[in-house]
């Protein structure tokens, strides 16, 4: 079959390697429909996740057929169509009975394109795949299902519910990549007073707005933050969301919250940042960190399916697959392509199509 293959820190190639099989009684090998690339794609590619071994397919996030399964496997049979999600659960261990499916001690976590080999091919191995698949109902379109996989229950776990979002609050979101944006329209769910998106680029802020309902916006630095002080007057939001993933990014969001209130880091840090207690120490502020569980996945499934998430307006490219290195160029560019999520595959994919976001 054929797949991307990380070779070490800025190579790759789309290229031919061994089908998948069954490894253990609770696998599933998933023929994939659809997948998108992620922003921590790009962070492995720069090396600033040196534990993810050249040879590696890469990706975590996919929509497919199942069409093999081992022999304890329960919850899907060869013809269902599934979400695969980017965390593997076991199910079994203490993490997973508290639903803290990311941090699963049985061989789980994030490990599809990390610690094994990924969703961006032909077919891929799902470890555990009771509790790692999600069987898809419906004339459900893949390129809105496999926002699934890791963006909405991401930004929806780690940065809306993780940070404590309630009516009323003023919510500030750094970085309107794909990830903020789901933070956004997540948010929203919970009727705060107004919701302030951040980035440098004037597109993503008018996505931000116009797309997702952000009730204002500014460009990263000293604006953000007096547009924040002007709104609040002088107190500072009730919740920030860091969704960027670089020092100067947290730091703002420390410097933008409120006395009592929470910064929720959704962003990927290939970097140290400075945490200023000096400052934070007396303010009561509470700062959570997190990887995706993705216990919210049938919640968000049934929201989709029900017309109340925004995927479709994420999707800005599509690719058919064979055009992963191209795809992975248009992504890694997005300043110049405009790109917020590709996606590649499925039988509506056989021609590139972009859409200005």
């Amino acid at each position: 079959m054929k797949a991307l293959v990380f070779h070490g820190s800025g190579k790759s190639a789309w290229e031919d390697v061994a089908d998948p099989g069954i490894q253990d009684a609770t696998d599933a090998i998933v023929r994939v429909d659809a997948v998108t690339i992620c922003g921590t794609d790009l962070h492995i590619l720069k090396g600033d996740l040196p534990e993810v071994r050249p040879g590696t397919v890469l990706g975590h996030e996919a929509v497919g057929e199942v069409v093999e399964v081992g022999s304890d496997v329960r919850t899907v049979r060869p013809g269902d169509r599934v979400l695969v999600s980017c965390i593997t659960a076991c199910g079994r261990c203490r993490y997973c009975r508290e639903g803290s499916y990311g941090q699963c001690r049985a061989g789980g976590g994030w490990i599809l394109g990390h610690l094994i080999d990924g969703t961006q091919a032909e077919y891929v191995r799902v470890p555990h795949a009771d509790l790692s698949t999600y069987a898809l109902r419906g004339a459900v379109d893949s390129k809105d299902a496999v926002l699934l996989a890791d963006i909405f229950p991401t930004a929806y776990e780690v940065g809306v519910l993780n940070g404590r979002v309630r009516p009323a609050d003023t919510v500030v979101v750094v970085g309107a990549g794909p990830i903020g944006l789901a933070a956004i329209a997540t948010a929203r769910f919970y009727t705060p007073e107004r919701i302030i998106a951040v980035d440098l680029s004037p597109a993503r802020l008018e996505t931000a707005a116009k797309r997702l309902g952000a009730d204002a916006v500014a460009s990263a630095g000293d604006e953000a933050e007096q547009l924040v002080a002007d709104l609040t007057e002088g107190l500072g939001a009730d919740v920030v969301i860091e969704a960027v993933g670089v020092p100067a990014s947290f730091e703002a969001c420390t410097r933008m919250v409120r006395p009592g209130g929470h910064v929720a880091n959704v962003g990927v840090h290939g970097k140290p940042a400075t945490l200023h207690l000096e400052d934070l120490w007396i303010k009561n502020v509470t700062i959570t960190t997190g990887l995706v569980d993705t216990y919210s996945t049938p919640t968000l499934l049934r929201m989709m399916a029900a017309g109340q998430l925004p995927t479709s307006s994420l999707v800005t490219h599509t690719f058919p697959m064979d055009a992963m290195e191209e795809a992975y160029e248009v992504f890694a560019r997005a300043a110049d392509t405009g790109a917020l999520k590709v996606v590649l595959g499925g039988p509506q994919h056989d021609a590139l199509t972009i859409r200005t976001p």
